[in-house]
């Protein structure tokens, strides 16, 4: 069966997050936290919190990153889901078992120190779906 537990966070591409983050605390009144770099990733993510579930802003760092092509082909708005999973190495096994094609065969680090890893946008409607194990529920 499924590891997956709640919906962790739903990522959403922009351009800027100084112009983006004006709707979500001002207008939305949501809170948000810091800005935080993902070197790895190249972009910078600001998380905002709406109940359990938190909404991820992701504003690319360079121009060939991938949120940076999704801005080109697609422009801002959804990017992706993120499930939680407390065993994301598990969870990737379970699905390779399954046949679905995977973007990252393998965990790697994320925002927060989290493990992520994405399954491929044709497994799932188009619709990129990210697993994510949050920080202390694996070995650092």
């Amino acid at each position: 069966g499924s590891m997956i537990g709640k919906l962790n966070h739903i990522g959403i591409a922009v351009e800027s997050l100084a112009q983006a983050r004006d709707f979500y605390e001002q207008v939305l009144g949501l809170p948000g936290g810091e800005i935080e770099e993902v070197p790895e990733q190249q972009v910078r993510v600001l998380f905002f919190t709406c109940g359990d579930t938190r909404i991820e802003l992701l504003e690319p760092t360079s121009p060939d990153s991938p949120i940076a092509r999704a801005l080109a082909t697609r422009g801002p708005g959804v990017h992706h889901l993120a499930y939680e999973t407390d065993d994301l190495p598990a969870e990737l096994a379970r699905l390779r078992e399954r046949g679905v094609r995977l973007v990252d065969e393998q965990p790697r680090r994320g925002a927060h120190g989290t493990l992520i890893a994405f399954v491929h946008p044709k497994e799932s409607g188009k619709v990129l779906t990210e697993l994510t194990q949050p920080l202390g529920s694996h070995e650092a």
